[in-house]
This record gives C-alpha cells, structure tokens and sequence, in this order.
C-alpha cells in the first residue's frame, strides 16, 4: 500500500502477514480520492473512518491535510498499527478510537463533514450501518456517507442514496 497524494505521497506501509483487514486498493482509492477532490473543498473537513484496518484511508486524508480524521476500529492489531504510523509520521489530526463501529456511530457527540466505511465485505449489516449513520445525525449539513462494497451489492432503491462509483470489484455509494 501506499499514499498516492500529499505531505506523505509515495510512502509504502506493509501491515504484518495475518492482519485482519482488507485494505482499500491502491487504484480503487486514487479514483476515489480523485473523485473527492472535484467534489469537495477537503480543507478543515472532519473526517470520520469506520473500520479504519489499516488506516489506509485515514493516511491519505492526513496526507492531504483535510482536517480532523477519526479511526475508528474494535480490532487492538487495527488501532495499534494505526496508532504507530501515525506516531512515526507526526499525524496529530488523526485521533484513533479503540470501538465497535455501531456502538460510535450511536453514542458520539461529534458531527462530521464526511464518513467512510469500509466495512468486512461478507458482512451483512451494511444497510443497518447506513440507517444506523442517518439515524444519530452525526453528518453536518451537506455532509456525505461513503460506503465501500463489493460490486454484487446495489444501494439504489435506498432512499438516501445519490451516486455510486466503480472501480474494480470495489464500489463506493454515496449518501446525503
């Protein structure tokens, strides 16, 4: 993996063998990352990452100086890994938060400009995380939930669905 943009661009981070994540790939998160910076002013955003694995989100919105990032992971491996890179690359914007992700999205007071997820692709529950999201108002206005999925999945019937984007086997919806 590595950060394609910003104060860190080029940087490779290899998290070790047996780590319990999928990263976002390379190529599906430059389209994304491309699509963002058309889209949105990423200057003093606040960031929210649900289950961050390896941050690999995270670093590239640090990289870009977007703002505040919150990772938020259940997995110690997971926050661990994060914490340590963030350390070793003096990324005081990013907060990293030890959490189920349901369990923040239903008891933070924060609010946020933007929220990724990248939940585990085989899971079952990504239609509950999107309720879940709307539910506790934890976007601001005009905010956006981005959901990363597998392409067998379709959000368009869901009623704050905008826009879906596809990279490979990856899609990321959007909602508003």
């Amino acid at each position: 993996m590595r950060i394609n943009r910003g104060k860190l661009k080029r940087i490779r981070f290899f998290p070790p063998k047996g780590f319990p994540s999928r990263p976002t790939t390379d190529f599906a998160k430059e389209g994304l990352f491309n699509l963002l910076e058309n889209q949105f002013d990423m200057v003093d955003m606040a960031i929210l990452d649900l289950f961050a694995g390896t941050g690999n989100i995270s670093f590239e919105f640090a990289s870009r100086e977007a703002g505040e990032i919150t990772a938020v992971d259940r997995n110690f491996k997971c926050v661990r890994f994060i914490s340590e890179f963030a350390k070793n690359h003096e990324l005081q914007e990013v907060e990293i938060v030890k959490s189920d992700a349901f369990k923040f999205v239903e008891k933070t007071p924060a609010k946020f400009d933007l929220v990724f997820a990248d939940p585990p692709f085989k899971s079952n529950f990504h239609e509950s995380l999107i309720n879940a999201v709307f539910k506790n108002e934890i976007l601001n206005k005009n905010g956006v939930f981005i959901l990363e999925h597998e392409k067998r999945i379709n959000f368009e019937s869901h009623p704050r669905f905008d826009s879906a984007r596809k990279y490979g086997n990856v899609v990321f919806s959007f909602f508003s």
